[in-house]
């Protein structure tokens, strides 16, 4: 199966989230785990989601949610969902600290 990468697109208006976890390093993995899980059992079914993709820092003390929703309006009824509440409860009792932050695409660059 061929990999799949998020399309970022300037021309395109679309809510991008990018949270950053801070964590302890013998719970990245763990953090890692649950945003998955909640990803492919929650969020990807809500109204508006696009895509999700975590990064993993190399020193273990961060994990970084790239996600993008169809508005700011469907982004913000996703944390309004009980289900969704759940999954972030549960990913800030792992993390020391989370911040995150809607952003718009402004530029983008790429070989292709």
């Amino acid at each position: 199966m061929p990999a799949t990468t998020a399309a970022i697109d300037s021309d395109r208006t679309v809510a991008t989230l990018i949270n950053v976890f801070t964590v302890a390093p013998e719970r990245q993995q763990e953090l890692v785990a649950l945003l998955r899980h909640a990803t492919e059992e929650t969020m990807k079914h809500l109204p508006g989601f696009i895509c999700a993709n975590f990064h993993a820092s190399h020193d273990g003390q961060r994990v970084v949610n790239y996600a993008q929703w169809e508005s700011e309006s469907h982004y913000w009824a996703m944390r309004e969902n009980p289900d969704a509440q759940i999954h972030m409860d549960l990913a800030a009792s792992i993390a020391t600290d989370v911040q995150p932050r809607l952003f718009r695409v402004e530029s983008h660059h790429s070989t292709g």
